[in-house]
């Protein structure tokens, strides 16, 4: 009997052991075991990326659907399509392209705000668009301009202040996102910019 409950607290503590070292693992690292079907893994980048996800769908959706839903198939689809995963690129992009298109299906099939079939944003673009990065100061005063009038936004509007602003992303990842040049997401943000602030504003 002893024996017995010796042997379970060690095989617990090579468990617990095991998972502290996956969680030290990169995404792209634990993207990899996940392709040799370890699944202890999966559950680790499940618990990374759920609470983003679940953030950028609820601002996204805007309650137009059931989130907590629409993030559990995004995992589905992440662990089913896996192999395709080129491990020597970044995760993140990867996986929030798959939450985009599900989060813009969700929304087409929940809202009566039709998505922009032809997307000027695009003939404007250019590859030498300057990026100019935001600043501490910039990002609070867009907090609050977010929290006041995000809703305001257009979805296509919404979604790049949303993965840049509250995720956090860089021009390029939004760009592997949104499956668009750069150049457009530079346009993107500017008119989203401007748009939230004449929203709040007024001006």
């Amino acid at each position: 009997m002893v024996h017995r409950s010796a042997t379970n607290v060690s095989f617990s503590g090579v468990y617990y052991k095991d998972m502290e070292a996956l969680s030290q693992k990169t995404d792209e690292e634990l993207a990899a075991l996940v392709q040799g079907k370890n699944e202890d893994a999966f559950g680790v980048l499940m618990s990374r990326y759920q609470p983003k996800l679940l953030r950028y769908g609820r601002r996204f959706l805007l309650d137009v659907a059931p989130i907590e839903d629409v993030v559990q198939e995004v995992f589905i689809k992440t662990y089913q399509n896996i192999q395709e995963f080129d491990t020597t690129r970044p995760f993140s992009p990867w996986i929030y392209r798959i939450a985009h298109n599900l989060f813009v299906n969700a929304l087409r099939s929940n809202s009566r705000q039709p998505f922009i079939a032809v997307d000027l944003d695009m003939f404007s673009a250019h590859a030498a668009y300057e990026i100019d990065p935001a600043g501490d100061e910039e990002r609070e005063q867009m907090k609050t301009l977010i929290d006041t009038g995000l809703s305001a936004l257009v979805p296509i509007y919404r979604e790049v202040i949303i993965l840049y602003y509250v995720e956090q992303l860089e021009y390029q990842e939004i760009a592997e996102i949104l499956h668009v040049p750069i150049g457009t997401v530079g346009i993107r943000l500017r008119r989203a910019r401007e748009a939230l602030k004449k929203y709040v504003t007024g001006e």
